[in-house]
């Protein structure tokens, strides 16, 4: 190795001893900042709730009791073996909850570092049946957690849930898709009509993951397997190449969004390698092209969420490796 070589290895390792140390700095100061929550377990307090016990259980989570239900509803279905089971695989799969807490505190934690407005919501589980559209609600201060949709991939209650949704459906997915509804609320575009401002939209999303969730995989911030992370990995240069040529960036048909974007057991290039590959490679690529323009800019996460698409693809200079 020539001296020249040597320098350059030198500053290499002084650079990214650097970045070390500043990350390892930042996450200290937010790991600093307070946040007081506690988890309402409702799943445990329903499944013992009684008739007598009903009304004081309605008023404290009023929310949860449309008034249009009479309370003899509420009374059967708790006593019902469909949902003795469903608060029984609750408490199996998650019998104190204290690893998913300190996982929403470091959550809360960066969010606040980055808006100082943030407050810290109120978060309550539940045992509501299996949705796997419709897995956690978050409004205004109000985080509501079906744990029914989190119990894993394998679990009797997904037999007839399609794979590439099942393979969401376990714990280590709650804090992400916590984190995707915080992005959601932050994100603005003027406007999402190409398949380009699409990706970089769900770009967005992903890169707030980055920031607020660092400790995460790249596998478990976007819901693939650590299989298919590897397999957008290795192909993202034929990816984008595929993208560029067939001239879809700046196209407006929407069977783009549903082909590349949308949850589904493959991306749809009507090629030899779809059934190879993981759904929503769109996204995957829209991560990368945001990725590369918050390293060319110095621009904040919350301004970041707010900037417009054609501004990140021309500041991103994105070209991924061959």
């Amino acid at each position: 190795m020539n001296v020249k070589s040597i320098q350059i290895l030198s500053l290499l390792v002084f650079s990214v001893s650097i970045s070390c140390k500043n990350e390892s700095s930042l996450e200290k100061e937010i790991n600093a900042l307070e946040i007081d929550f506690v988890v309402e377990r409702f799943d445990e307090v329903f499944s013992k709730t009684t008739t007598k016990e009903l009304p004081k259980i309605k008023q404290v989570y009023p929310f949860l009791f449309p008034e249009r239900i009479p309370d003899s509803v509420w009374i059967t279905t708790i006593n019902s073996d469909l949902q003795k089971q469903m608060f029984s695989e609750g408490v199996k799969q998650f019998p104190d909850f204290k690893s998913e807490k300190e996982s929403f505190e470091n959550l809360f934690k960066h969010v606040k570092y980055y808006d100082k407005t943030f407050k810290t919501p109120r978060v309550i589980t539940v045992a509501d049946g299996v949705d796997y559209r419709n897995k956690l609600v978050l409004q205004a201060d109000l985080l509501i957690i079906n744990l029914m949709n989190y119990l894993g991939e394998e679990h009797a209650f997904y037999q007839n849930i399609p794979v590439y949704f099942a393979e969401r459906m376990k714990p280590s997915q709650i804090t992400p898709e916590i984190a995707e509804k915080y992005a959601m609320k932050y994100a603005h575009q003027s406007q999402r009509k190409t398949f380009l401002d699409e990706i970089i939209y769900h770009g967005k999303l992903l890169y707030f993951k980055d920031v607020m969730i660092p400790s995460f995989s790249d596998a478990d911030k976007i819901g693939y397997s650590q299989e298919d992370i590897n397999w957008a990995e290795i192909n993202e240069a034929q990816i984008w190449s595929h993208f560029v040529e067939n001239e879809m960036l700046f196209s407006t048909d929407p069977k783009l969004f549903t082909r590349f974007t949308i949850p589904a057991p493959f991306s749809k290039f009507y090629l030899d390698i779809d059934n190879d590959s993981p759904g929503r490679l769109g996204q995957y690529i829209g991560w990368q092209i945001v990725r590369a323009y918050a390293e060319h800019s110095d621009v904040d996460i919350i301004s970041l969420m707010q900037a417009e698409s054609d501004q990140i693809f021309k500041k991103s200079k994105y070209k991924p490796k061959r």
